[in-house]
């Protein structure tokens, strides 16, 4: 007997091809359903600072997939993450980076040379 016509499908992602050769373990998923977002994690790390860098490397990787499309690029892309999860934890969120402009220093001067005996021997002649 074929599926009901309203059968909703949950669309998971493909496990990629080195994890199933490798072997290794799922840490942490997410989906949204009906836009609530569910998660599931495993408590895999003594320190929890840990995910830190788990989830500052997903972002790079974000950055990386928005950038392939061509609409963006990463760092855009990570600057708008970065603000909507400081605000999301409440953290007033910074500026996009931008390129500072700075007034250019004068040129260090370069010190005098010491002039050879010959040269000392002509600006004294020219000197009397």
């Amino acid at each position: 007997m074929p599926p009901p016509h309203d059968t909703r499908i949950y669309e998971a992602l493909v496990i990629p091809n080195d994890a199933l050769d490798k072997g290794g373990m799922e840490i942490l998923r997410a989906g949204l359903v009906d836009d609530e977002l569910y998660v599931t994690a495993r408590r895999v790390f003594k320190d929890p600072a840990t995910w830190g860098e788990i989830l500052g490397e997903i972002t790079q990787r974000l950055g990386r997939i928005y950038a392939a499309e061509g609409e963006y690029k990463a760092k855009e892309v990570i600057a708008a993450i970065e603000n909507a999860f400081a605000a999301e934890m409440g953290a007033t969120p910074v500026a996009a980076p931008r390129r500072k402009r700075t007034k250019r220093k004068p040129a260090a001067r370069k010190p005098a040379r010491a002039k050879t005996k010959r040269a000392a021997k002509r600006s004294s002649r020219k000197a009397r």
